[in-house]
């Protein structure tokens, strides 16, 4: 996967980004179980459980954090659960609150740098889980998940035999700057606030007066929509003091469990000149950085593809950690 190279009929960061999430081939994934977990904060989130037939009781469970407004019906997480199924892994996809179907209880939701939230998941999931445990973040998830690993450090050894951080807006500013502007401004921010605004307006009608409701209308990208809602509402003093704070850049040289870093050079989300070189992170770092992919695209095979080639990649990358 670190050498992929592009399909011949699919060319371009945003075609390799586009096609393979609408069109591509995914994998039969199986059915889902659904599990409701109650947090610490008497909030709750909503599990899709895929579970690989005939798995033996000691077989390893994948845990996967989906991105912006992800869910089980991405089409990385379908592709993933059909790479685990291949691998007889039991696979946990948390749905981060409000992207379970039903909107949470507390007056919050859910952003890019939730440590914590990461940590209580996995923490939970460790209880659960007899055998090893790995754990993927896709993009959002991605960075949530690398910033938790870099806060925990040698802790995170304890609980995790490996993670995978792919196609991550590891520098919040750099990605947030870039989805604001021309070709990604126009198709990606405008899909994202479809659904980030709805979601907001929902929970002011939960907890009226809980953030500027006339400033959360007004936004037309995720700088002004994160300065409105997703920073106040968690704490942040705004958009600069969230997309800093939130970063799991500056933590990668602190992360000490085996983990992978993928990003494609040519994903519209996330700047190249803002991926992590050699010295930016620890020793337990991997980076894979092909020129081709897109955002959490990898398409690969004939016409109409599939994006099975990086879930399959991921999971061998993650399979051989627990033999080192």
């Amino acid at each position: 996967m670190q050498d992929f190279t592009s399909v011949g009929w699919l060319r371009g960061g945003h075609a390799q980004t586009i096609w393979p999430a609408l069109f591509a081939q995914r994998g039969a994934a199986g059915a889902w179980c659904w599990e409701r977990w109650e947090a610490p904060d008497g909030d709750f989130i909503d599990v899709a459980l895929g579970m690989a037939d005939q798995a033996p009781a000691g077989a390893p469970w994948l845990l996967l954090f989906h991105g912006l407004e992800g869910s089980f019906a991405s089409h990385y997480a379908q592709a993933m659960a059909q790479a685990a199924r291949e691998r007889g892994w039991h696979l946990a996809l948390p749905h981060f609150r409000g992207c379970g179907g039903e909107i949470n209880r507390a007056p919050r939701a859910y952003h890019s740098g939730d440590a914590d939230e990461i940590g209580w998941i996995v923490q939970r999931m460790r209880r659960r889980a007899p055998g090893p445990l790995y754990a993927v973040g896709v993009s959002l998830g991605g960075n949530a998940l690398a910033r938790w690993a870099g806060l925990q450090a040698g802790a995170a050894r304890g609980l995790l035999q490996g993670l995978a951080v792919v196609s991550a807006p590891l520098d919040l500013s750099a990605s947030g700057t870039a989805l604001g502007r021309g070709l990604n401004r126009a198709i990606y921010t405008r899909m994202f606030m479809r659904t980030l605004v709805p979601k907001a307006l929902a929970k002011w009608r939960q907890y009226p007066g809980l953030f500027d409701r006339e400033a959360v209308l007004r936004a037309r990208d995720l700088r002004a929509f994160d300065d409105a809602f997703t920073a106040p509402v968690h704490g942040f003093l705004g958009v600069s003091d969230y997309w800093l704070r939130a970063s799991a850049f500056p933590v990668l040289g602190d992360i000490a469990v085996p983990a992978l870093l993928l990003n494609a050079r040519n994903d519209p989300f996330v700047p190249a000149e803002s991926l992590p070189e050699r010295a930016s992170v620890g020793d337990r770092v991997t980076l894979w950085q092909p020129p081709h992919g897109g955002h959490v695209g990898f398409a690969q095979g004939r016409w109409p593809g599939h994006v099975l080639a990086m879930p399959r990649a991921v999971t061998s990358w993650l399979a051989q950690q627990a033999k080192g």
